[in-house]
Formats: C-alpha cells, sequence, structure tokens
C-alpha cells in the first residue's frame, strides 16, 4: 500500500506543478481529433462517392476513362496511407517537403501540418467504409429514385448518403476515437499535444511512471466520453422505437371494421330502428 500511496503523492505532485500543460495538451488533443476527424469524414465522402459512380459500356469513353483514372489515384490514396504509420505521414509531410523542395514548399504552422496529417490519414480509412455504406443501401432504393425521375446526384444526396451516414456512423465514432490516440505520435514534429506534455513533465521532473499513470487516465477518460457521446448520437439517429398509427383522415377506416351494408357478423350491435326499417324494406 505504501507504493501507491506514494505514486498518489507523486501524481498530485505533478498535478500541482503541471496540471495547466495536461489540460493544455487534453485541449490540443481533443482539438485535433475533431478537426481531422470531421476533415477526413469529407475527405472519405468524396472518394466514396466517386468509388460508386456507376458507368458501363454506354458511358461516354471520356467519362469512363476519367472515372477509372479516379479510382486509380483514389486506391493508391488509400493504400498508401492505411499500409503507413501516422507517425511517418508526419515525418514525410512535415520534413519531407522541404527536404525535397529545398524549403521552398514547407509547412509554417504546426496546427496545419498536425491537422493535414489527421485529416488525410482519416480519409484514407473512411474512403472504404463510405463505399462499403454506399452498397450497403438496398440497390432498389437507387431504381426507384432513377425511375422518378432523379439524377445520380439526387439520388445520392437525397436516397442514398443519408442512409449510409447512418449506417457507417459507428465507423466515424471508431475513427474519432483512435485519433484521440494516436495524435499521440504528432510530437514528432513537436505539436503540443497530450503525450507532449507527458515528454516534457518527465524531461523535469524524472517522474516517468506517475506522469504515465496521469495519461492513462486521461487518454482513458476522454475515450469513455467519446463513447458515451457517440452512443446518445446514434440513439438520436434511431428516433422513437414505439410508433402509434395516426388516422387523421374519417374516411380511413382500419382493416377487419368495415361490414357490407347487407351482410354483417354475429357480432354486430344493431339497433331496433335499423332492424325495423331493414323489414320495412324488405
Amino acid at each position: 500500500m505504501s507504493k501507491f500511496a506514494q505514486l498518489g503523492a507523486d501524481i498530485a505532485k505533478l498535478w500541482g506543478k503541471y496540471g495547466g500543460a495536461y489540460l493544455s495538451g487534453i485541449q490540443n488533443t481533443l482539438i485535433l481529433a475533431l478537426v481531422g476527424t470531421l476533415l477526413g469524414c469529407l475527405i472519405g465522402f468524396v472518394c466514396g462517392v466517386l468509388n460508386t459512380i456507376p458507368h458501363g459500356p454506354g458511358t461516354h469513353p471520356v467519362k469512363r476513362f476519367f472515372l477509372k483514372v479516379v479510382r486509380i489515384i483514389i486506391r493508391v490514396y488509400v493504400e498508401v496511407f492505411r499500409g503507413t504509420p501516422m507517425v511517418l505521414q508526419a515525418v514525410f509531410l512535415y520534413y519531407g517537403l522541404p527536404y525535397f523542395t529545398d524549403n521552398a514548399v514547407k509547412f509554417t504552422s504546426i496546427w496545419l501540418a498536425a491537422i493535414v496529417v489527421v485529416s488525410i490519414n482519416t480519409g484514407a480509412y473512411m474512403a472504404e467504409s463510405v463505399r462499403g455504406g454506399i452498397i450497403s443501401v438496398d440497390p432498389g432504393q437507387t431504381e426507384g429514385a432513377k425511375a422518378i425521375g432523379m439524377t445520380h446526384v439526387q439520388t445520392m444526396t437525397s436516397v442514398i448518403l443519408p442512409q449510409a451516414l447512418r449506417n457507417i456512423m459507428p465507423q466515424i465514432g471508431n475513427n474519432f476515437i483512435i485519433n484521440v490516440k494516436d495524435t499521440s505520435v504528432m510530437f514528432i514534429i513537436g505539436f503540443p499535444e497530450f503525450f507532449a506534455a507527458h515528454r516534457a513533465t518527465v524531461g523535469a521532473s524524472y517522474l516517468y511512471f506517475p506522469s504515465a499513470t496521469v495519461e492513462m487516465v486521461g487518454y482513458l477518460t476522454m475515450t469513455l466520453l467519446a463513447s458515451f457521446l457517440l452512443r446518445w448520437l446514434e440513439r438520436r439517429l434511431d428516433g422513437s422505437s414505439s410508433y402509434e398509427l395516426v388516422q387523421e383522415d374519417q374516411l380511413v377506416m382500419t382493416a377487419g371494421t368495415y361490414n357490407h351494408p347487407d351482410r354483417g357478423t354475429p357480432f354486430d350491435e344493431r339497433s331496433k330502428e335499423y332492424e325495423q326499417d331493414g323489414k320495412d324494406g324488405n
């Protein structure tokens, strides 16, 4: 128990002295993960839509050639950025561009560099998720939209994408949680995120394990809160699970309640006036 007491004392000491740096790192991490995920989703939606544009023998040759070239570019982009670590992507973009261009092209803002790296990395994963979400929508809905004269753009924006968005919402949330953790590699380019605060604190205090404990608790808290909020959003998108049939039109009758005027059922309740009118009519 003495070790745990010592750990608590060291954590309290670190937080009292470097708590501001930890909180600033948490704030930067959340902002970077949120902005990177949103921009990555936008990139993924564009790539996913371009990947699912239909073309066949009847398509104009120029359009067909253009779509094939676009799909090849998207495929290369997806495979490269899904198949390499984010830390190396950050190194190549932040340090590689000035290296190959003799400093003619380089990032002047660490924030911009970090957002670009996280966005394009997330976009590579989201491109395949969006493509799968679009394919998962019943093809009959596309055919029905075309049957009423909707263009491909109208079909995608009004029919397919809203349903695909709901299908891939868990994946979007998963990417956000991954980005919260993976932004820790941005210290390689000097970005002041949460893990960078840990490294700076350790360098000043030499309390590596207590600082790592603060990091673990902080990352776990962020991811748990993100999971809770995303599940709440999914439930809101699902809507209510109980529905009631509302009949405002009096001419609309529930099935089984209509009877032929000259026929009835043994359970019909008829007034004596109705029966007398029936006898008189006969």
